[in-house]
């Protein structure tokens, strides 16, 4: 048998290689952060044919045009809300807090608001049985934005309870991102459906129609009670233990007051962009005396300035005393790293609480990578030892909070759609900030020199998975 044309494809795959590392070189790096380039570039370079599968699938950090448009068309129902928090925007602050709220609202559209009631909720179920307490007491409307909804014993409770008022003739709305939630999608839908509830799925993974990359994600959650009560922070609607081994520990802000009504608008205009049903726009119930000022930042890939990494650098660069950042999941970028080196260069105290325990292993290793050259430049960094440390916020002198979604790594900046909330506020910012002292005290302090001398197939191993962090 003649196999003479095996050499002649040969030729062409390797032509066709070449072909690809040559275009994609002029390719890769348009609208992409140095770091990411890179990191594509070095992908193509080796496996060309397979890396331009997977930049071909993952590669384009943009929404399809059909939904720019549907996100365009939405802009004038969120500036109507806008338009009627004008009489009650907060105008009393100081420069500072006046400068930071001006820049998230530059980036978000929602400007900050006053007379808002505040309540930390750190412990997992008290969360879960919270909402229900609050569900069960619904009048007029449930809406739920959420990353994971199980059918499990935790998600049972948030069913029936969104089944009960259903029943009462309360409208309850339920989003739930496709591939969060894609484990649990049939059963969750079914049984939400079956008692009355409009529940829908979020980015649907469809591979035809332009429909977006699998990746980009709504991992926003959100609750909104009668649009007077709202919660916000990291917690899903699922088991705290839901991966075997693992438990969770989150953070979860229960609020009342206006700013509630722009999480509403963030719901109605999520709800917009995947059914286009287009709700009434949110009530705005009035301030609270004493209440403190919050501020709604939503981030994502629908908006053209990465508004929570924007916001993170601006607070680090301005920050005069303490800085501390708790989050799972970090994959710091260039800008990031220069905010932390010059704040620690001008005397400021920054303390990174992350996570002992890890459930993504390839995450977990490219994270760790980034820790010898933060210890290098002075941030103090402790991991937590007891639980996932599934929390994600931020306190800076004391003078401001940001809880929210938004993991400080480079997925959160650029491609999930996100949410945080903003307070300006020091009696709020102080328990915050007692919460974060109580997980340090709990966490292992890293040494320098110990995690200097880790063994050498760790930080081989380590370096080799930061390369594709980027694209983590």
């Amino acid at each position: 048998m003649d196999f003479s044309f095996l050499a002649g494809l040969g030729t062409v795959y390797l032509a066709a290689e070449w072909l690809v590392r040559l275009v994609m070189l002029a390719v890769a790096p348009l609208r992409r952060t140095p770091d990411a380039a890179r990191s594509w570039l070095l992908l193509l370079f080796f496996l060309p044919i397979p890396g331009l599968i997977l930049f071909l699938a993952i590669g384009t950090p943009r929404f399809p045009p059909w939904r720019a448009a549907r996100f365009a068309a939405f802009a004038p129902v969120s500036d109507r809300l806008v338009d009627q928090l004008h009489p009650i925007r907060a105008n009393a602050m100081d420069r500072r807090e006046a400068e930071l709220a001006s820049l998230a609202e530059r980036v978000g559209a929602y400007p900050p608001v006053g007379g808002n009631r505040i309540e930390w909720l750190a412990d997992y179920d008290a969360v879960v049985n919270r909402l229900v307490a609050d569900i069960d007491g619904a009048r007029q409307s449930v809406h739920i934005l959420v990353y994971i909804f199980a059918d499990d014993a935790a998600g049972q409770k948030i069913i029936a309870a969104l089944t009960a008022a259903a029943r009462r003739g309360v409208q309850t709305r339920v989003l739930i991102d496709a591939l969060g939630s894609r484990r649990w999608m049939k059963g969750t839908l079914a049984k939400l459906r079956a008692g009355g509830v409009d529940a829908r799925e979020a980015l649907p993974l469809r591979f035809i129609r332009g429909h977006t990359r699998s990746d980009m994600r709504n991992h926003r959650k959100l609750y909104i009670v009668d649009g007077r009560i709202g919660y916000g922070g990291s917690q899903n609607i699922v088991a705290k233990d839901f991966r075997p081994g693992v438990v969770n520990r989150e953070l979860v802000i229960r609020m009342e007051g206006p700013a509630v009504a722009q999480m509403a608008s963030i719901f109605q205009s999520d709800w917009y962009l995947e059914t286009l049903d287009l709700l009434p726009d949110p009530d705005i119930v009035e301030p609270i005396e004493g209440g403190v000022v919050a501020q709604l930042l939503p981030s994502g890939a629908d908006y053209p300035i990465e508004g929570f990494e924007t916001l993170l650098v601006s607070q680090i660069s301005a920050a005069r005393s303490r800085v501390i950042i708790t989050t799972p999941y970090l994959i710091p970028d260039a800008a990031l790293m220069n905010a932390l080196r010059t704040a620690v260069l001008r005397g400021v105290e920054v303390h990174l609480i992350v996570s002992l325990i890890a459930d993504q292993l390839l995450v977990a290793l490219a994270q760790r990578s980034y820790y010898a050259e933060l210890l290098r430049i002075g941030v103090e960094i402790h991991r937590y030892r007891t639980y996932l440390l599934h929390a994600k916020h931020v306190t800076i002198d004391g003078r401001v909070a940001i809880v929210g979604s938004s993991n400080v790594d480079i997925r959160s900046f650029q491609l999930n759609a996100e949410v945080s909330v903003l307070l300006f506020d020091r009696v709020e910012v102080a328990k915050l900030e007692a919460i974060q002292d109580g997980t340090m005290a709990a966490s292992e302090r890293v040494d320098p020199k110990e995690w200097a001398s880790r063994p050498a197939h760790r930080k081989l191993v380590e370096n080799w998975a930061r390369l594709i962090s980027p694209l983590l």
